[in-house]
């Protein structure tokens, strides 16, 4: 659905973090490793005095882990390329990037990233906890791998914001990145122009914004953004 094929996309690369005018994937120096999400997140809020999440897992119920990953989390997403079920109401996006390995400069391949969002309402999939999913039903998250010039592709919906812990939370898609020798990555990005950035303490200090271009086919149009992740190595960020 891209603007572009794979033979183009592996000939050109894309609008990332390459090196301009380099005739092989290579990294730009100027670039550094990509910011994580702060932890904590206030997710606390979530929980009623008791301790107890106001928020329905999908397996069991239990406190939610107050860290970066927050509550939304489940582990064990399928591989696909699509995160929202078909025909899924909301405006068609397409993400695609590079990871990139800061020492090495080049691409990360058989990465794997887990993504999980909101959907055009604001709502994830576990936020009514007398109507939790059922185990394995796993709605707008998935996982994916990336290609040997460490490629990734996948089509959603944009999010939308929601209220928690007494705010808003401006639209984002949640990241988290593993491969070998390099430290995971828990980070999300955001979308430029959107009207809450600046009301939200981690999203108005995050540099990792996207603005989506729009691109028109035969039959409709799609929105089109690019998002490179730069993965420091596991001894740089003490953890893995």
């Amino acid at each position: 659905m891209t603007d572009l094929n794979r033979r183009d996309v592996l000939c050109q690369g894309l609008a990332g973090l390459a090196a301009a005018g380099s005739g092989s994937l290579l990294l730009a120096e100027e670039a550094a490793p990509t910011n994580a999400t702060p932890d904590l997140h206030n997710y606390q809020d979530f929980l009623d005095k008791k301790g107890i999440p106001q928020i329905a897992p999908a397996a069991v119920w239990k406190p939610t882990h107050p860290d970066i990953l927050g509550p939304f989390h489940v582990p064990g997403s399928p591989f696909r390329g699509k995160v929202t079920a078909p025909l899924a109401e909301g405006a068609t996006l397409v993400v695609r990037g590079r990871l990139w390995g800061f020492d090495t400069k080049k691409p990360v391949r058989n990465a794997v990233l887990d993504v999980w969002q909101a959907d055009h309402k604001g709502r994830y999939d576990m936020t009514n906890p007398r109507q939790p999913p059922k185990w394995h039903e796993f709605q707008n998250r998935i996982r994916l791998v990336t290609d040997e010039t460490g490629y990734y592709e996948y089509e959603t919906i944009r999010p939308a914001a929601y209220r928690a812990g007494g705010g808003v939370r401006p639209a984002h898609i949640h990241y988290m990145v593993q491969a070998p020798g390099y430290g995971r990555l828990i980070t999300q990005l955001y979308f430029k122009g959107d009207p809450y950035l600046a009301r939200d303490r981690w999203a108005r200090e995050s540099n990792l914004l996207i603005a989506p271009r729009e691109k028109k086919v035969p039959k409709g149009k799609y929105q089109l953004a690019t998002f490179d992740i730069v993965l420091a190595r596991a001894e740089q960020t003490g953890r893995n």
